[in-house]
């Protein structure tokens, strides 16, 4: 069950920043004992891949900080975070770590696709939530709260990522916290379109 939860953090994480988990899943692979990516994965580990990572994660760094280019980067990033997340739920999920020593044994009869699905799905989720919710923080704070949500999500996702791989029991705790931060972004985003229709109607009787 630890390597679900695992590639279940792993994915979570990609649905906040597409790179972050799939650059420390590969560099901790490369560089330390604490993961081992099996054979169909240890591409990750490869240092032009890596690379490529830390490249494109500089640009979401930078993008996903802007008001408005925030929300472009959202719709694209709405193609890449579910695949990173599968390959960050296949790869983690397939792992040896530091407390998962059979990881073969979940999912040996559902097959090598299995848990690429299932980390499309969460990382699917957990992007749709922060997309539906930036516009939301934007608007609540004239922009100016960009940046930070940006810089705290980011954190959020490498924290994720190594919790996941050192202390997957851990991710529980993270899941619990974004079900609780969907009630307040629901209410907040009714409380925008409440405030907007009042806007429209206090035009038409001026």
């Amino acid at each position: 069950m630890l390597e679900v939860l695992t590639g279940t953090g792993l994915a979570a994480s990609a649905g906040l920043n597409a790179y972050i988990p799939l650059l420390i899943t590969g560099a901790l692979a490369r560089y330390t004992s604490v993961i081992d990516l099996p054979g169909g994965w240890q591409w990750l580990g490869n240092e032009w891949v890596l690379g490529i990572l830390a490249v494109l994660l500089v640009v979401e760094v930078v993008a996903d900080k802007v008001p408005v280019v925030d929300h472009v980067n959202d719709l694209v990033q709405t193609v890449v975070r579910p695949t990173a997340g599968g390959l960050a739920f296949g790869a983690g999920s397939a792992s040896e770590t530091v407390t998962v020593s059979d990881p073969d044994s979940f999912f040996a009869s559902g097959g090598q696709w299995l848990p690429v699905l299932v980390g499309v799905l969460i990382a699917l989720g957990v992007h749709l939530l922060k997309s539906t919710a930036r516009p939301v923080i934007n608007a609540a704070t004239a922009g100016v709260g960009a940046p930070v949500a940006s810089t705290a999500e980011d954190a959020t996702s490498v924290a994720m990522s190594l919790v996941a791989i050192i202390l997957p029991v851990l991710v529980l705790v993270f899941l619990v916290g974004i079900l609780l931060f969907l009630p307040w972004m629901l209410r907040r985003r009714a409380d925008r379109r409440r405030e907007r229709q009042a806007a429209r109607e206090a035009g038409f009787r001026v």
